[in-house]
């Protein structure tokens, strides 16, 4: 059944009364301790241990090579022609045009440059400032479970209800991408219906999904349009990993389908497309109101931001050969890994696109992810992230308990050392 993480005044978590609005969004993140305190996220948890231990770090997604050269010679160049103030709020007109130029080439979407493209911090802060810009107190908001980390805190922000309603694993159709029959993550429908009640107001998409790479079909994404607009749902989707699809997989806006564009908000970025995580560019594309809801958050919040990197990535963005051959690169990369980590002993649900792949620790004798999560780095050098600390707070009985995540978004040569330290140290001998 979908679940709901309270984000309203005077919520309770875990029986810390919550009376700050900084202490429910820290709860609504899990990051709160019993006594109250604010906890590191998982992400910052691992590293350290990785760090403390000496332990390859597959578990937080960044990577370890830059983008393209030519995009980093254009920002050195737009710093030393003086590129260095304010840009304008919305972002600088060639990027926005870029972003507007690249929807239309790659998904048919025709966009005003002007008024229905900005330019925001990265992706989390356009999804941040959408979600506060058209959440109410008690609205209700739906992801899907596991999720990405700041979703629910963004929702305890706007004091709305984050409502996630558990994804499935069943084996894969022989329409859908992968191989027939393997595992894979999907939608549940009825429990997603089931979710839904008069205070539904945002449906939080995310495709390619992180943590699961799970890619969204055509006929789900369909259903999806048809369930936003039963209901009269606003769609934000956090489309990130959208040129990061292997194999059969295809990505697809929701705001392509008939009748989602007036109601959605496209959230991407330069980051994971080019490689350039730190920059922190993205954006927001939809129709002109909605987007000057997200951009009148946007000006008392970040403002403005990334002058001498937004006309570099606008120039990146046309040149569709650098992230097809990133995710030729990764796919590559997570045929390595999916291979070790079965020759480790884990099971593996192969993702269609993003970073990760998600393993299960139940066939060496782990049930808690967690709990293999903290010991990895000690008994084999490795750290990853345990997908239960992608859910709700407290569900510790859930049904993604005994599952990690692993990135592959680094060298070969790490992930082929990462891979032989796993098989080394004989996992399942260690629970037997």
């Amino acid at each position: 059944m979908a679940g709901l993480v309270p984000g309203a005044a005077g919520a309770t978590s875990r029986g810390v009364p919550m009376g700050q609005r900084w202490q429910r969004v820290a709860a609504a993140a899990g990051l709160l301790s019993p006594s109250g305190d604010p906890q590191p996220t998982i992400f910052a948890q691992m590293s350290a241990l990785a760090n403390a231990t000496g332990a390859i770090n597959l578990g937080q997604g960044f990577p370890d090579t830059d983008g393209p050269d030519e995009v980093k010679d254009l920002v050195k160049r737009a710093i030393d022609d003086g590129r260095n103030q304010y840009p304008p709020a919305t972002g600088v007109p060639a990027l926005r045009e870029a972003i507007a130029e690249h929807q239309g080439r790659r998904y048919g979407l025709a966009l005003d440059p002007a008024t229905q493209v900005i330019v925001s911090a990265g992706a989390t802060e356009a999804i941040a400032a959408a979600v506060i810009a058209l959440v109410e107190p008690g609205d209700e908001v739906i992801t899907f479970e596991p999720y990405y980390d700041s979703y629910p805190a963004v929702i305890a922000m706007a004091s709305g209800v984050h409502v996630a309603v558990p994804l499935t694993l069943r084996p894969a159709r022989a329409d859908e991408p992968g191989t027939d029959g393997a595992l894979r993550f999907a939608i549940d429908f009825a429990a997603l219906e089931r979710a839904a009640t008069a205070r539904s107001r945002v449906l939080l998409l995310n495709s390619p999904h992180n943590p699961t790479g799970m890619v969204l079909t055509p006929d789900e994404l369909m259903r999806l349009a048809d369930f936003a607009a039963r209901h009269d749902l606003l769609v934000i989707t956090d489309e990130v990993y959208e040129h990061l699809v292997f194999g059969a997989a295809k990505h697809l806006p929701i705001a392509s389908l008939p009748g989602m564009f007036e109601r959605t908000l496209t959230v991407s970025s330069a980051g994971k497309t080019m490689s350039f995580t730190g920059w922190k560019v993205g954006w927001v594309t939809g129709p002109a109101d909605l987007v000057g809801a997200v951009q009148t958050v946007r000006q008392f919040t970040t403002f403005a931001g990334g002058a001498p990197f937004q006309p570099a990535i606008a120039w990146g963005l046309g040149r569709d050969e650098f992230p097809a051959a990133l995710a030729a690169s990764l796919e590559h990369r997570r045929d390595v890994l999916s291979a070790g980590l079965q020759e480790a002993g884990f099971s593996v649900i192969e993702p269609d696109g993003t970073y990760f792949i998600v393993a299960d620790g139940a066939p060496l004798g782990f049930a808690d992810g967690d709990e293999l999560a903290r010991s990895l780095p000690a008994l084999a050098g490795v750290a990853a992230i345990p997908v239960s600390a992608l859910c709700r707070p407290g569900d510790s009985d859930g049904p993604f308990r005994s599952l990690l995540r692993f990135t592959f978004v680094k060298d070969e040569t790490t992930i082929d050392e990462a891979v032989n330290r796993l098989i080394a140290a004989r996992l399942g001998g260690r629970r037997r």
